[in-house]
């Protein structure tokens, strides 16, 4: 099992969301107005003034077969729309309960 945790930008919310559900991904946990800033290109994102966007966060965690499917469809998504950012980051699970 993987737990894959993905920060977007809130404006792909529902394409975030259509995408689990077409790879047939049911549960997962959501965090609405994550701040940050990438590290290697783009605007921080502080829900402020200056830097008025945010991001939110989907952490899901899955079979391994499902992960390189998973990672694909966020590339898609992030080369559709670069500039407004999406990224994933996969941990090994060892146990749940």
């Amino acid at each position: 099992m993987k737990s894959v945790l993905i920060v977007y930008n809130q404006a792909n919310n529902e394409r975030v969301e259509y995408m689990l559900d077409t790879l047939g991904i049911r549960g997962f946990t959501f965090w609405e107005n994550v701040q940050g800033r990438g590290h290697e290109v783009g605007d921080p994102h502080r829900g402020t003034h200056t830097w008025p966007e945010l991001n939110n966060a989907i952490m899901t965690v899955v079979e391994d077969d499902k992960v390189e499917d998973l990672l694909l469809s966020v590339r898609k998504l992030d080369k559709r729309n670069e500039e407004v950012g999406i990224r994933a980051f996969v941990w090994t699970i060892d146990q749940m309960v």
